[in-house]
């Protein structure tokens, strides 16, 4: 959950109060007891389910709590869950992608369409925002575990095509098909990592004026706040404002 472009990443990372933890180790567990449903549950053998372990380890999630993510597996509770992709609007038209992962679709498209609606915004069709975005691999790499001249080059080895630095993490971005693979590569000289996933960065930022950017702000945390929600990402230029 990380990103310029990714509202839950960026709410985490700016260590938003400790009652978001809950939520936060919630839908962690649930990426790891998909991937564990969909694949081998020893991580080695499961590339999606290692960097889920990752990711919520960077979370601090407790060690019992992945477990039991794991274990949860092994039953039917999360045999229904879906992936599903909203696309809409929001204040001042940024574009929004919003990720789930729910058991009943029409109940998350309801909720989703109520917080549109109640804050200007409209829920679209499939494509209806995604057109404002390219879909590439992200990898992000704690920026003390290694040097900016070093992730570099061993960013390059690993096939990626963007790799840059700010002052938390390396950012590195690679063809979305071939993620694990330079992930792979990179684990032969890398630890720790912050996160593997799939993102959606926007071809252009959008700034919005100082008095709607509370609104906006508040637009997304109402997203990022349903249970369904997954991940979030929009076109909204959040440096500057």
């Amino acid at each position: 959950m990380a990103g310029h472009s990714h509202w839950a990443g960026i709410k985490h990372k700016k260590g938003r109060a400790d009652k978001q933890r809950s939520k936060i180790f919630s839908k962690l567990s649930k990426e790891i007891t998909v991937a564990a449903k969909l694949g081998d549950k020893d991580p080695n053998m499961n590339p999606r389910l290692r960097s889920a372990i990752q990711t919520a380890r960077s979370a601090n999630m407790p060690k019992d709590n992945i477990e039991r993510a794991i274990d949860k597996s092994a039953g039917n509770l999360e045999s229904s869950l879906e992936n599903i992709r909203y696309e809409g609007f929001g204040p001042e038209k940024i574009a929004v992608i919003v990720e789930t992962l729910t058991d009943n679709k029409n109940r998350t498209a309801s909720q989703l369409r109520t917080i549109f609606n109640k804050n200007g915004g409209n829920l679209g069709s499939s494509g209806s925002a995604s057109h404002n975005f390219n879909q590439v691999g992200v990898i992000r790499i704690d920026k003390n575990e290694i040097k900016e001249d070093q992730i570099l080059e061993y960013a390059i080895d690993a096939g990626a095509i963007e790799c840059f630095s700010n002052d938390d993490f390396h950012e590195i971005q690679c063809d979305k098909k071939n993620i694990y693979n330079v992930k792979k590569k990179l684990e032969e000289n890398i630890t720790n990592f912050i996160s593997t996933e799939i993102e959606w960065i926007p071809h252009n930022k959008v700034v919005v004026s100082k008095d709607n950017l509370e609104f906006t702000n508040n637009f997304l945390d109402d997203l990022d706040n349903n249970d369904d929600v997954q991940n979030i990402y929009t076109n909204l230029n959040l440096v500057g404002n």
